[in-house]
């Protein structure tokens, strides 16, 4: 949800509408005191009839009776053509409903763009939410949008096929659009989806304008620039470009990867669904429907998504609360070929996405822990040498390693010329050298008795050295964020 297509859409009538209320044609041959009382009384009816919506809506079922007034706002693309036919089964009634972020730079989203001159869309965020079929439970599951994947082969809005191959999970989106990223995401989970939601930028803050802001909390202050983000520390509550930044933002609330913003991301998310679930957003017809126009104003949807798959959805979800909603993120480990890519764990992966599609409990974590437990990267005293590696990259080692939590030494000390990286280490600090070499792995462990006992040299030489992708903390899959959690916590 950062970063979500806008479209504000004309608005189109229902077929059949003769007039711009909506109701009888007017007949050439009408007297004029005919045509204003006719007039009149269809405006009588149309705000009898808003009228009576509200007081559906307070009784919980009140998307039927404002559909015409909101539907037409809602962007809406055709979707089965591109799927294709070989899908995966359907298993059971639950609903599963792909969100996707989309960060175009389009109409009123140029602006975050302009600096940097990007062009074009992609899926900044994708989560598939599955609802289950007795509308009880809810699951929200991330897919880093730095994952290596399988694309499959994808039939283009517009006409025109893009070939099958390997790559960004976010890159499915620019090649053909949110159609490319629900077939993929299809393919490799082998869970039916049933509809899709994209929101963009201007959408996103739209929205949280309409809840009136959504609580957060930091734990420092934050002053960043690049995400139009400053935020004094602690408990608050944000809106537009604020609430934006704050799921934007990579570095100063994160190290630069893609899984802390995603876990951000779900606790803001897990906010959104809190404030809903607990306030008289969902009770108060007049919030209700002010939520609902920005939110129709905001998403494109594929065409099914209607009025009868609407109702039901508002049906089922009457009664739900914040503690029957949970997210997770889909198990990842490191990408070998580039430290800033993830690929997807398979053997975690696997049982969290058949507990999807049966609707059964998600896996739980293995509770076996590794016979020698390393130590946490701040146990980790590390003093960098320079033995011929590029000044910039060892700088940057330094700063992304500090980031990571490793105690590392200001000072880089010079070394005798090397053509490979080294983490040398004693006996007595052996721990500290395993820790370290997870998040350095191509830097070869090598004992030195010279080396003091309590810390370890990460020498840097020609060759140079590459870190890990960030440790994948969210791959436990009984941990996750719940809508009912303390935000401070």
């Amino acid at each position: 949800m950062s970063e979500m297509n806008d479209d504000d859409a004309s608005g189109a009538k229902p077929a059949g509408s003769g007039t711009p209320d909506g109701g009888a044609p007017v007949q050439a041959d009408e007297a004029p005191a005919a045509r204003k009382q006719r007039s009149r009384r269809q405006k009588i009816i149309r705000r009898t009839a808003l009228g009576a919506a509200a007081l559906v809506l307070l009784t919980g079922g009140g998307i039927v009776g404002l559909y015409y007034d909101l539907m037409g706002n809602i962007d809406q693309k055709s979707a089965k053509d591109q799927l294709g036919s070989n899908r995966p089964k359907k298993l059971n009634k639950s609903l599963n409903i792909l969100l996707l972020g989309s960060d175009t730079r389009d109409g009123d989203n140029a602006r975050y763009g302009a600096a940097a001159g990007l062009t074009g869309a992609r899926s900044d965020t994708a989560i598939l939410l599955h609802l289950s079929p007795n509308r009880d439970q809810a699951v929200g599951v991330s897919f880093p949008r730095d994952s290596m994947v399988q694309i499959p082969s994808c039939k283009k809005e517009k006409g025109g096929t893009v070939p099958a191959q390997f790559g960004m999970l976010n890159a499915a989106f620019a090649y053909a659009g949110p159609t490319c990223t629900w077939k993929t995401l299809e393919t490799l989970t082998g869970i039916h989806i049933d509809h899709f939601v994209q929101v963009d930028f201007s959408g996103f803050k739209r929205m949280v304008d309409a809840l009136d802001g959504v609580e957060i909390c930091v734990d420092k202050p934050v002053n960043d620039p690049r995400a139009e983000l400053n935020l004094p520390a602690g408990k608050q509550t944000v809106r537009g470009d604020q609430a934006l930044g704050y799921v934007r933002a990579r570095y100063s609330l994160g190290d630069g990867g893609d899984l802390g913003r995603i876990e951000r991301q779900q606790k803001f998310m897990a906010s959104v669904v809190n404030k809903a679930t607990s306030t008289s957003v969902l009770t108060d017809p007049a919030k209700t429907y002010k939520f609902l126009k920005a939110m129709t104003k905001s998403v494109t949807t594929d065409d099914e998504l209607d009025l009868s798959t609407m109702k039901k959805l508002a049906d089922g979800l009457k009664g739900m609360n914040a503690g029957q909603v949970r997210f997770v993120t889909v198990p990842v480990e490191g990408y070998a070929p580039d430290p800033n890519r993830v690929q997807w764990d398979t053997k975690l992966a696997k049982p969290l996405f058949e507990a999807i599609r049966q609707d059964s409990d998600l896996p739980a974590e293995p509770t076996k822990k590794p016979e020698h437990e390393l130590p946490k990267p701040e146990k980790v005293k590390v003093t960098v040498v320079d033995a011929g590696g590029k000044k910039q990259l060892i700088d940057r080692i330094v700063t992304n390693l500090s980031r990571r939590g490793f105690d590392v030494a200001k000072k880089v000390e010079k070394g005798a010329p090397s053509a490979n990286s080294l983490i040398t280490y004693t006996g007595a600090a052996e721990g500290q050298a395993s820790a370290l070499a997870q998040a350095v792995p191509d830097a070869l462990l090598t004992p030195d008795a010279t080396v003091p006992a309590d810390g370890v040299r990460l020498v840097i030489g020609e060759k140079g050295v590459h870190l890990s992708a960030p440790p994948a903390a969210l791959n436990k899959i009984t941990g996750g964020v719940k809508a009912d959690q303390n935000l401070c916590k």
